[in-house]
């Protein structure tokens, strides 16, 4: 999502907020801009994104699963 500013701004309880700016740009650039989409991709594929390391996936996890969501099973 975009503010008025231009500016790229988290939606979906903030999620995006939570992650570092590379992995936050990482998942902006493929278009997981919320939860449910974030939710169809596995683990494995948000980790082979530039920008996204293991460090980022505990935060995404339970962003996920406050929500009722998971990760994507194989």
């Amino acid at each position: 999502m975009v503010d008025e500013g231009g500016s790229i701004v988290a939606s979906d309880n903030g999620f995006l907020s939570k992650l570092s700016s590379p992995a936050r740009s990482a998942l902006l650039h493929e278009g997981i801009d919320t939860l449910p989409k974030l939710s169809s991709y596995t683990e494995k594929e948000i980790l082979k994104l530039h920008g996204v390391g293991p460090a980022s996936l505990p935060t995404m996890r339970t962003s996920l699963e406050e929500e009722g969501l998971a990760f994507k099973e194989k």
